[in-house]
């Protein structure tokens, strides 16, 4: 029996949640692709991708559903987080407002989403602050640097709620894997409930989903991780 033939495989459902425009997508990307968009369309709806991870002895394939940031969209969200084993939110270190929203979207799972889910909290474009002296030793914010959010502010939040935290470039792939990695990790082996469509009758369409018809991109590429 080969080394593959072993391992188990855990279908994790997993929904990416944050403000429009703080790069939610273009981590999925990162991470199932390992390619990154300068000018990345906004997510209308919900995008749905998958990614296989190996774990020890474990194969985890996240079923992925990116869910779009604009306000008008906000009200479709628990159709995607409904039964997910994980959630990764996602905020823009250079935009204190997405922060404040982030707070928001891990307040909802709390209270709304399956008893039980793992939430990693994910400060995005980091590339944009690494030549900061505010990100030497204190992890606090100069009043010049580009970054607006500090990492004492993430890792604060992370440790009131209980979250995994990160802070990742998807521009130039810091930490993404890393994330997803931590995420598979913490998934129990019996979990095999995951992956849920939110409703039936897809209809493809370049990896998005509208309103009506949520539709569905696959790649079945291992990651890196």
């Amino acid at each position: 029996m080969s080394a593959s033939q072993g391992r188990t495989t855990t279908a994790v459902k997993l929904v990416l949640l944050g403000e429009a425009a703080v790069g939610k997508s273009s981590l999925v990307l990162r991470f199932v692709n390992n390619d990154f968009e300068e000018n990345k369309e906004p997510t209308i709806g919900a995008a749905f991708l998958t990614q296989k991870c190996t774990i020890g002895e474990r194969t985890i394939k996240f079923e992925i559903w990116d869910t779009a940031g604009q306000e008008r969209f906000a009200s479709l969200a628990p159709m995607y987080y409904r039964n997910a084993q994980a959630a990764l939110v996602v905020y823009d270190i250079t935009k204190p407002a997405s922060f404040i929203k982030a707070r928001h979207w891990v307040k909802e799972l709390r209270e709304q989403a399956t008893k039980g889910i793992v939430i990693a909290l994910c400060g995005n474009k980091y590339d944009l602050t690494v030549n900061d002296e505010a990100e030497e030793d204190s992890g606090e914010v100069s009043e010049t640097s580009k970054r607006k959010v500090s990492v004492n502010e993430g890792q604060t939040l992370a440790e009131e709620e209980g979250l995994m935290f990160f802070e990742t470039s998807a521009k130039t792939a810091y930490n993404v894997n890393e994330v997803f990695l931590a995420i598979g990790k913490k998934i129990p082996e019996a979990s095999q409930n995951g992956g849920a469509n939110p409703s039936r009758g897809e209809s493809q369409a370049n990896g998005r989903i509208d309103l009506s018809a949520p539709v569905s991109s696959e790649d079945s590429n291992a990651c890196a991780c």
